[in-house]
């Protein structure tokens, strides 16, 4: 009996089942891409140099931590330059919030009121409602704004994981958490509904956690 299941399955066919291939630009699962702050001002040296329209657009999805569609999908009545407020409506469930405008005196790369002012007063009278616009006209689709995104972070020399424009939601989340800013102000600054989603960015090393243990009990005894 043995023998003849053995021979069976010598004859069953064997049926391979080739690896999903991962999708150029994005990080593995489990691992989320980020850029320092010298990439982000890397890239966006390398947007500005294309556009006024892609710098604005780079440096608002960075500064609000919006996703791609997010960023095409930004209408004109949503940005107050006057006011200097932008209403960020975003998908997926996270919250809609209506945050500030902000320059940077120290970096005139980060500071999104220029940009989209300068972005406002060369973008094409095509009548559309929408902030960013296509060459065509019209709204911007988020594989355009993927394109820009990526030919950018190649003209700055980023690794090719960092590709993909989410890393910047990814980044802003990383570098307010690396400047010890609390929890609470993060979790409203990335649109998140559960402080569930905020704390996925926390990490701590065993010696980041025995120094700060070690500080706490100092300054208690």
């Amino acid at each position: 009996m043995i023998s003849q299941l053995l021979e069976r399955s010598k004859s069953a066919a064997v049926i391979l089942i080739p690896p999903k291939k991962a999708r150029p630009g994005r990080a593995s699962r489990g691992r989320m891409a980020f850029l320092t702050p010298e990439e982000v001002l890397a890239v966006l040296k390398a947007a500005r140099g294309r556009s006024s329209r892609d710098w604005a657009m780079v440096l608002v999805a960075y500064r609000h931590g919006m996703r791609a569609s997010e960023v095409c999908g930004l209408r004109r009545v949503d940005l107050d330059l006057k006011g200097e407020s932008i209403i960020v409506r975003r998908l997926k469930g996270s919250l809609e919030t209506c945050q500030p405008l902000c320059g940077h005196a120290g970096q005139p790369l980060l500071d999104e009121r220029k940009a989209l002012r300068q972005w406002m007063k060369d973008r094409p009278g095509d009548g559309s409602d929408y902030v960013f616009t296509s060459q065509k006209g019209g709204r911007m689709h988020r594989s355009q704004f993927f394109r820009i995104f990526q030919d950018c972070a190649e003209s700055a020399g980023l690794p090719r994981p960092k590709w993909h424009p989410h890393a910047l939601k990814h980044s802003l989340a990383t570098h307010l958490i690396a400047e010890n800013v609390n929890l609470a102000v993060v979790k409203q600054a990335l649109g998140h509904r559960s402080i569930g989603s905020t704390m996925v960015y926390i990490t701590v090393s065993d010696r980041k956690a025995g120094d700060e243990s070690r500080t706490a009990l100092m300054r208690l005894y």
